[in-house]
């Protein structure tokens, strides 16, 4: 296989290590070994029992209960836990797509989501998420996508990078059609928690046999760097990621598992103290995009911490934004690492004062005589 750029992954190589203030990642204010061991009870003597040991190919059996417990029915059978959902992702996609099956990704999409089943020589059909239409989904559009060569549909709820999400009703009539085409539904879970005004949406996996779900400790849990995913799915589906394992990552490290294990069992204490934090800055968003509405429209994301709105008059925004990293020290995403260059991705998950100043930067970089030039 060739793959081609990953131009999200690129952009954050670029700038995320070289920039001073963050508005551009789609993730919750990241969490200290300090903090965990003010929320997290006896964690100090936990670690100094650990031993280095290999863990199992599927996780360790603790970490899997841990992972059903929460985001399942229960059945640590029905659990494989991964470096990140990105590795999930991967082997996902390697050992269930064949070159020419039909797949059905959102567009917008978070770029992995989709460039490796194209890599693999699958047929994307694109489900179209409108800004016209609030990003609102409609699902007798996935419909009309879905015929007898359709293998997988790939989806993101609450999505990055627009922050649309559905209704439980629409969830299920969703799984019901795919279930009707015989697909794999893989529904990746990464914002699960993070919904602004309803409530999480169900496991998908409990009424579908063939629904695989993704989940990540990066996104609402403030914990990217100890880099734990995990997917949900029937225990066969799972068996045939196993293979693929072998030749990569093996399993995870016991010190990263006993972390994840203990933080999944307090995530409450994590999600409470993030999501408030995340609500009042999507409020300074609001406030912020009411201020500059005739430079820039937006969608109030209805789940997740970024928002995708695009600038007036500006048909692509790449210089925009390598000005506001270069010259003010602020990553922001261009849209074309999404194939929609007008617009940006705007995150809202971090520490409210870097929220506040990025902005204030970002509205520096507007004013108009800096705007033309774009």
């Amino acid at each position: 296989m060739r793959f081609g750029p990953a131009r999200l992954e690129h952009w954050m190589r670029e700038y995320y290590f070289d920039t001073d203030v963050d508005i551009g990642s789609s993730g919750v204010q990241d969490f200290a070994m300090k903090d965990l061991k003010e929320m997290l009870p006896g964690l100090d003597e936990d670690m100094e029992r650990i031993v280095f040991h290999d863990s199992q190919t599927l996780g360790g059996p603790e970490l899997r209960q841990a992972i059903a417990g929460r985001w399942s029915d229960g059945d640590p059978d029905r659990v494989m836990a991964t470096h990140g959902s990105s590795e999930a992702n991967f082997l996902i996609m390697n050992a269930l797509l064949r070159p020419d099956d039909e797949v059905v990704v959102l567009d917008p999409c978070y770029p992995q989501l989709y460039l490796i089943a194209q890599t693999l020589g699958c047929r994307l059909k694109k489900w179209p998420l409108r800004f016209e239409d609030g990003y609102v989904p409609d699902v007798d559009v996935l419909k009309g996508l879905l015929g007898p060569r359709t293998r997988m549909v790939v989806v993101n709820f609450p999505h990055n990078p627009t922050g649309a999400t559905l209704s439980g009703e629409q969830q299920g009539e969703l799984i019901a059609a795919v279930a009707r085409s015989g697909a794999y539904l893989v529904w990746d879970n990464a914002f699960s928690e993070l919904t602004w005004g309803a409530p999480p949406l169900p496991d998908p996996t409990a009424r579908y046999e063939r629904a695989i779900a993704m989940g990540t400790l990066s996104k609402g849990y403030g914990l990217p760097g100890l880099r734990v995913g995990w997917c949900i799915g029937a225990p066969a589906t799972l068996q045939a990621l196993v293979h693929l394992r072998d030749y990569v990552t093996l399993h995870l490290s016991p010190l990263v598992e006993l972390i994840a294990r203990r933080a999944i069992e307090h995530a409450d204490k994590l999600v409470r103290r993030r999501s408030a934090q995340a609500l009042a800055n999507r409020a300074r968003v609001a406030a912020w995009m009411e201020e500059h509405r005739e430079l820039v429209q937006w969608v109030p994301p209805q789940g997740g911490v970024c928002a995708f709105p695009r600038f007036t008059g500006v048909e692509d925004t790449e210089s925009l934004c390598r000005d506001l990293a270069r010259e003010h020290r602020v990553l922001l995403v261009p849209g074309n690492c999404f194939e929609h260059p007008r617009h940006v991705r705007l995150g809202f998950g971090g520490a409210s004062p870097a929220v506040g100043e990025g902005l204030a930067r970002l509205s520096t970089l507007l004013s108009a005589p800096a705007l033309k030039s774009f």
